[in-house]
């Protein structure tokens, strides 16, 4: 399965990925491994995860998602149920 997340930043912030095992991205994130972006605003969770069957609508997805404002990237956290992925 090709996974595209959402992680809530300690900050406050959002980012947006695409993994093929949520919980060990999770653990690369919050290990300081992950994105430049996340290194500086860990602890982050998982607050939305959306499941694909193949690499390419997924990345699509995920582009998608990155392109989206604030405010609608939240109305889709708030509209999810919440992810059981833990690192």
């Amino acid at each position: 399965m090709h996974y595209v997340y959402i992680l809530h930043c300690n900050d406050g912030s959002y980012y947006t990925g695409y993994t093929t095992d949520p919980a060990r991205r999770l653990k690369e994130h919050n290990d300081g491994v992950g994105a430049k972006y996340t290194r500086g605003r860990v602890p982050v969770s998982i607050v939305h995860l959306e499941s694909y069957g193949d690499r390419s609508t997924a990345m699509s997805r995920e582009y998608e998602i990155k392109q989206l404002r604030r405010a609608k990237k939240e109305k889709l956290v708030a509209n999810s149920e919440t992810p059981t992925v833990s690192d």
